[in-house]
């Protein structure tokens, strides 16, 4: 398993998009927080909910 990048949370979002969620304000599917970095713990917790393969956010 490689390592995880740092992502910001809007780095995060672009991923996400690619996978068919959209940002919306009314209703949260996947709470990202607009960070500059992204905790590890949450950045995990996000791929879980999101189901978006792990590969995607980790490091060439």
């Amino acid at each position: 398993m490689s390592k995880l990048k740092v992502l910001s949370g809007r780095e995060v979002c672009k991923i996400l998009q690619k996978y068919g969620f959209k940002e919306v304000r009314i209703t949260i599917t996947v709470l990202v927080p607009d960070h500059k970095e992204i905790k590890k713990g949450t950045l995990i917790s996000i791929i879980r909910q999101s189901g978006v393969p792990r590969e995607e956010f980790e490091i060439d």
